[in-house]
């Protein structure tokens, strides 16, 4: 199984309304271009994201904690075997600090060489999308490695 991690530093007034906008995954396919499409159900979404030349499909359970600052998510059906992890705000001065983890397993490990790596620049550069158009100027603190060759096609 692989996991990574990335800690984003973001502008905001009010740490719980920036969870909210982060928890709107709706919204995320106007954000960042790997994203297709999205669809949001109560406590659920189903996500379509490119990945290489083709797509990577997935449903998940999502709980939101607003109270907690940390929404965690977990795939019930999908392409990937196992496909896990959170969203966690920490105020700061000034803003938040964002920490996105995930793990995930393709359940093929002769080619986890080739498309893990691949898997986490996708991850991350939605990740930095989505913060990026929801607020703004962002900074990443921790994790950002694997985001240097953003050329790349993925």
């Amino acid at each position: 199984m692989r996991a990574t991690s990335i800690s984003i530093r973001i502008r905001t007034e009010d740490v719980q309304g920036a969870l909210r906008a982060i928890a709107d995954f709706g919204r995320f396919p106007a954000l960042a271009d790997d994203v297709r499409e999205v669809v949001q159900h109560a406590n659920c979404s189903q996500w379509t994201v490119n990945f290489r030349r083709g797509l990577m499909r997935w449903h998940e359970t999502d709980v939101v904690d607003v109270a907690g600052l940390r929404i965690s998510f977990e795939q019930t059906e999908g392409d990937f075997a196992e496909f896990s992890g959170a969203w966690r705000l920490t105020p700061v001065i000034g803003g938040a600090r964002v920490d996105f983890e995930v793990s995930w397993d393709f359940g093929i490990e002769s080619m986890a060489g080739i498309m893990d790596p691949i898997a986490e620049r996708v991850i991350k550069r939605v990740v930095c999308a989505v913060l990026s158009g929801l607020f703004g100027e962002t900074t990443v603190l921790a994790g950002g490695e694997a985001l240097t060759d953003l050329g790349r096609a993925a």
